[in-house]
């Protein structure tokens, strides 16, 4: 790819690290979500850390040689969502690495105002997965947390950072929820207190045998799967936060009079971080040391070896796989 051109309003970012999303794997397999809503030709890629190269000529809150990421979701700043403190569910959002160009390559193209500042001496592997800590902060932090039960659905990353996240944050027990032993065992790393394998035992039963029969508090859903949904619904306390996370590919269905209105339920449907209140709460349990991510990377590759990466994420015998652009500068950062 050429070096790309970029805007008054925009800067030139080399990339010195990124990382793969669950949404970057259906558009390595190209499924029909990203049939139906990638834009092509594209780089794809979201979740990225760099060095400002080069900055627009309107640009003066940012100069060359800024250490930064970038908040992917570019909204229009101008419908009632954007004006009202909601633009992260702005009806005309477009997503960088979907919808514009991304990050898996040696520059990106960043809108200014989404430029997000980091810590020079932030490692840039760490500095490339604040966007789904993102989503696990809104997801955590979407109800009251500070002792309260909590099951985490799903351990993929977004799932484990949840739960460094929930742990720093004061809840009570953590009850880690999947279907895949290896990050089973990396949710206790990250302090889960019980491992329930869904494969194995009724999700529900267990729930309930560790909280007494009340079910728990606050369920972090962030699988997706329909049967985990209604999972969640049956194991949430009368009363309880359900926080959905996790995308499911088709309709689901569930008992909402018995599961939902009877029980008194608070649903939340969480996309990305609420702009820009979400990245101030992350980067302030993240560069004061309230939770430490580097358990969740288990594999540093460099981008040529991308097919092995994307066969690995769709294993699941991985945590986060990052992509170090420049090894001779991650070696200096460590």
């Amino acid at each position: 790819m050429p070096v790309p051109t970029y805007g008054p309003d925009e800067v030139l970012v080399r990339v010195m690290a990124s990382s793969i999303c669950g949404t970057d794997v259906h558009i390595y397999k190209w499924d029909d979500w990203a049939a139906s809503r990638v834009v092509t030709p594209n780089v794809f890629g979201h979740e990225f850390a760099g060095i400002v190269e080069a900055v627009g000529a309107n640009v003066t809150h940012v100069k060359p040689g800024d250490h930064v990421s970038g908040e992917g979701h570019v909204v229009c700043g101008k419908c009632k969502a954007c004006r009202t403190g909601n633009a992260h569910v702005c009806l005309h959002t477009r997503s960088f690495g979907i919808t514009l160009p991304g990050c898996f390559g040696e520059f990106a193209v960043l809108k200014a105002s989404n430029v997000i500042m980091n810590d020079p001496e932030l490692p840039f592997e760490i500095a490339c997965i604040q966007d789904p800590l993102g989503n696990a902060v809104q997801t955590v932090l979407a109800g009251d947390i500070v002792g309260r039960s909590v099951a985490v659905i799903g351990t993929g990353p977004i799932g484990l950072m949840a739960i460094a996240v929930a742990k720093a944050c004061g809840c009570g027990t953590i009850i880690a929820v999947d279907i895949n032993a290896y990050r089973l065992e990396m949710a206790r790393t990250m302090g889960a207190d019980v491992l329930v394998n869904s494969s194995e035992e009724s999700s529900v039963e267990a729930i309930m045998k560790a909280t007494a029969g009340e079910g728990v508090e606050v369920v972090l859903e962030m699988s997706g799967h329909p049967g985990a949904i209604r999972d969640a619904l049956k194991a949430a306390a009368p009363a309880g936060r359900v926080s959905l996370l996790g995308i499911p590919t088709k309709e689901v269905s569930f008992d909402l009079a018995q599961d939902v209105i009877f029980k008194g339920l608070q649903l939340n449907g969480i996309t990305g971080r609420r702009m820009y209140d979400t990245w101030y709460q992350l980067k302030g349990l993240l560069e004061r040391g309230r939770i430490d991510l580097s358990p969740i990377i288990t594999h540093r590759l460099t981008l040529d070896r991308y097919e092995e990466a994307f066969e690995l994420m769709s294993s699941g015998k991985c945590g986060k796989i990052v992509f170090i652009h420049d090894q001779s500068n991650d070696q200096k950062q460590r």
